[in-house]
């Protein structure tokens, strides 16, 4: 049990899965669901400011090489496609609506680099970000607790 909580954690951080995999991968291996949500909740609020670290911090740095200066570019351009109508219009609600959506590319990665390229104070991103994952990972969790019975 405590070997799946920790993958499910680990997923939770992972930028291929989010607490969006975490949670499920938690329930199914018989994990009682109110400590997965918990733990994988908390865990994928855990990456807000590793993103923000990484952003302020290490990105500088990286983006001296051709190739990494590239891929930034291009998830940037992402970012900001995906969710700058919404963030721009809406600010710290678009970020919420962004990160709350349970589908690949709108979770708290995405949400920490939109907030970053649209320079909002970190606490704001923060509190938005953590909003947004906790309804995303209701959602998740609700709909997982539900196939699980087979509703």
């Amino acid at each position: 049990m405590h070997k799946d909580l920790i993958i499910a954690a680990l997923w939770s951080i992972s930028p291929f899965g989010e607490a969006k995999v975490g949670i499920p991968y938690g329930m199914y291996q018989g994990v009682n669901e109110y400590i997965v949500f918990i733990v994988c909740f908390l865990a994928n609020v855990m990456v807000f400011p590793l993103m923000m670290f990484f952003l302020e911090y290490i990105n500088r740095h990286l983006i001296k090489w051709r190739f990494y200066k590239k891929s930034a570019v291009f998830v940037g351009q992402r970012a900001k496609k995906g969710s700058g109508n919404k963030i721009q219009r809406f600010g710290f609600l678009g970020i919420v609506l962004f990160v709350m959506i349970p589908l690949p590319g709108t979770g708290v990665y995405a949400g920490s680099i939109a907030a970053y390229l649209f320079k909002m104070k970190k606490r704001e991103a923060f509190a938005a970000n953590t909003i947004g994952i906790f309804f995303s990972s209701v959602i998740i969790w609700a709909a997982t607790l539900m196939s699980m019975e087979g509703i």
